[in-house]
């Protein structure tokens, strides 16, 4: 009889409500025993706790609102925290708290989006669906409902091509190496380490379906990719009748071979291609009509007159609504930042007007830094979204502005108009800032929680239980820290390719946008501090991490003016003060996975079906977090802290520079201080001649590491 009116009650469940149980099953275990849910009406999304006998009853609009519910009560009552990451385990109390009182919230804004195309190639590439369950479930507990879905679209455009007379390996070929998917994605380098083999295209196929399903469980609308008017070079020759195209400006010093064609939706067999594609993708994936396309990323457009621009935006839109009447299009503004001399505000309009208004949402890329709708008339009538970026390349400094964000996004909220529609984070990498992320999105809800509050619970969740130290260390490291928003090429001068002064190449700034010493203090203050939770024990490696790569700048200072000054002796106690700060900084990587070149490696090679295809994979994925391409251009632009990678590529390379600044030194010539790989101003070959054949054999190590 009780297993009867058990079955009765669960049919009469929603599936929202089923969705936000599985979810509870998923990140509490057993203890998601505690909680129960329900469905509610509300004009806006909306989620209420409150206890209902022995159960915390969290109710909710939808399962979305539920799940950020659930996160709620599991961060401010439970004092613990869910990881995007899967290995981190939810350390939950013992005796699972009660809601004393009735906590409630709404929403400010209609949509939260998240992440970047970049992602999936500095972080998501070697994801399998353990990695992805977790962190769709993150996103959801965070109250995501937009994320950018763009997994698996090689396998349409394998079908789509087809069509067109390619053959599978002129496909295959077409497309680049796995991490480096994004930037061929955004029309910026074809071929780079192809072929792409075919179980990676079928097996992202296969985990692009599972992504979904679960995204659309969740309340979220996922933005699939569509038709942007990147071809195969080779498509001008098997289209009947030819077609014209053009090719895109050169991308970051890639070779000529890696440039991409272009074909304008001006061109009639443009929409035969959208419609070609649109079609093939919603029978493999369904659709919920909003697509991503993204044109110029980083390069120009076949011409900036004003007519051009419109006639293309309309075009493309024009290709989405002919296959789906229904189709927004989501515009990612990144380009209106990289090139702000080229995107003047009358073309930007000329852009963005062409489209009707509310079938286009633009994503102000990185509000953090510059706020593009205060400086386009809120993007001339389009909708969009506050959008804080974070991270560029993956790396591992500790950034991010709390205050900022939170001035900024309240300001957006007072005077962005109407066409002000969600807050999302357009993170190109995970790096090692979670809280920063969470607390952008956070600022989505009406909590009645200020920020002062806020962060005093970040230190609570971390270390389950309320510390006046630990919370002292988080607002010191909020104020004193995380005081600027992150640059492009934030590094620390170990991971920085070696010269006596400066910074070799704009991928690794080192200036840091707050007083070193104040990282030192909030260390010595997280030392005070006893715990065993796993979160503190990142919180605890991540700042030691730190301090030691801010540390290791003056030592490099020390061993500079040793050279100058003709102190040998110097020197030589520089060089090894420098590489034992490498080997320190190492053994606080291994504590952490968050840190493991290891595990990036492990996860590459398991997916590839036997060993040439993991060597593959392998080459693939320590080509994008070193050298990244063809040229030093972009060579550690995606540096990071990893054990692994640290001793055998970083300090190698250091150990290099050292012996060869003490060569010259010993043999009385001069070693000439450079900024890339090229004469400076004012110097002679013969002068620069040591610095510049050093540079030549640190190049063809890093080449060599990343063929391994």
């Amino acid at each position: 009889m009780l297993l009867i009116v058990s079955l009765a009650l669960m049919s009469f469940k929603t599936a929202d409500e089923k969705s936000a149980e599985a979810l509870a099953h998923r990140v509490m275990g057993s203890k998601a025993s505690a909680v129960i849910f329900e469905q509610i009406e509300s004009p806006v999304d909306s989620y209420e706790l409150m206890q209902k006998g022995s159960k915390v009853l969290i109710r909710g609009n939808n399962a979305n609102s539920m799940a950020v519910g659930l996160n709620r009560y599991i961060q401010q009552f439970c004092l613990a925290n869910v990881s995007w990451y899967d290995y981190n385990p939810v350390e939950l109390p013992d005796v699972m708290p009660q809601v004393t009182r009735k906590v409630s919230a709404n929403v400010d804004v209609p949509i939260r989006f998240f992440l970047n195309y970049c992602t999936s190639g500095y972080t998501m590439p070697w994801w399998k669906w353990e990695q992805w369950e977790r962190f769709i479930d993150w996103m959801a507990l965070n109250g995501v409902n937009m994320p950018l879905a763009i997994t698996g679209q090689e396998a349409v455009w394998q079908k789509v091509w087809r069509k067109y007379g390619m053959t599978d390996q002129q496909i295959r070929s077409f497309f680049t190496g796995p991490s480096h998917l994004p930037w061929q994605r955004m029309i910026n380098i074809d071929r780079w380490q192809g072929p792409l083999p075919q179980s990676w295209i079928d097996g992202q196929a296969k985990l692009q379906k599972r992504i979904l399903r679960r995204e659309r469980e969740l309340n979220m609308t996922p933005v699939l990719p569509a038709f942007s008017g990147h071809v195969p070079a080779e498509l001008a020759e098997l289209v009947p009748g030819k077609i014209k195209t053009s090719r895109v400006s050169r991308w970051c010093n890639f070779a000529d071979e890696y440039r991409c064609t272009y074909l304008s939706p001006t061109v009639p067999v443009f929409a035969r291609i959208q419609k070609d594609f649109l079609e093939e993708q919603t029978r493999m994936y369904g659709t919920d009509h909003i697509y991503g396309v993204d044109l110029f990323n980083e390069v120009s457009p076949p011409s900036w007159e004003l007519d051009t621009l419109a006639n293309i935006s309309a075009g493309v839109f024009k290709s989405l609504t002919d296959v789906d009447p229904e189709a927004v299009w989501l515009q990612m503004g990144w380009l209106f930042v990289s090139d702000q001399r080229s995107w003047t505000p009358e073309r930007i309009k000329a852009y963005l007007t062409a489209v009707p208004q509310g079938r286009m949402i633009v994503l102000d890329y990185e509000s953090d830094y510059i706020e593009v709708w205060r400086r386009t008339e809120q993007f001339y009538g389009q909708k969009f979204i506050w959008c804080y970026l974070g991270n560029f390349g993956g790396m591992t400094e500790i950034e991010g502005d709390f205050h900022l964000n939170a001035k900024r996004i309240a300001g957006t909220k007072a005077e962005g108009g109407p066409g002000f529609v969600g807050i999302g984070s357009t993170l190109e990498g995970f790096g090692v800032n979670e809280p920063v992320y969470e607390a952008v999105l956070f600022h989505a809800w009406n909590t009645g929680i200020g920020l002062e509050e806020y962060i005093d619970n970040i230190a609570d969740r971390h270390l389950g239980r309320v510390d006046p130290a630990f919370r002292t260390y988080w607002h010191m490291l909020v104020d004193k820290v995380h005081t600027t928003h992150t640059s492009t090429g934030s590094a620390g001068i170990i991971n920085a390719h070696p010269n006596l002064e400066g910074q070799w190449n704009w991928t690794t700034e080192l200036r840091k946008g707050y007083d070193i010493a104040n990282m030192d203090t909030a260390l010595a203050i997280l030392e005070t501090v006893e715990g065993s939770s796993d979160y503190f024990k990142f919180d605890l490696a991540n700042a030691r991490r730190q301090a030691i790569g801010n540390r290791a700048l003056a030592v490099r200072a020390r061993f500079a003016d040793a050279y100058k000054a003709g102190d040998r002796d110097a020197m030589v106690a520089a060089s090894k003060e420098f590489l034992d700060m490498c080997d320190q900084l190492v053994e606080v990587l291994k504590t952490r996975h968050e840190f493991s070149l290891n595990d990036w490696i492990r996860d590459a090679r398991a997916w590839g079906k036997g060993k040439a295809e993991k060597d593959y994979f392998e080459i693939n994925a320590r080509t994008i977090i070193t050298v990244w391409g063809d040229t030093y251009h972009l060579s550690d632009y995606a540096n990071r802290d990893w054990d692994g990678l640290v001793e055998t590529f970083y300090k190698v390379r250091w150990r290099m520079f050292f012996d060869a600044v003490l060569a010259a030194y010993d043999a009385g010539e001069p070693f000439v201080n450079l900024k890339g790989p090229k004469v400076p101003n004012g110097r002679t070959k013969e002068e620069c001649e040591r610095a510049m054949k050093l540079d030549a054999e640190i190049w063809d190590f890093e080449t060599q590491w990343a063929h391994w």
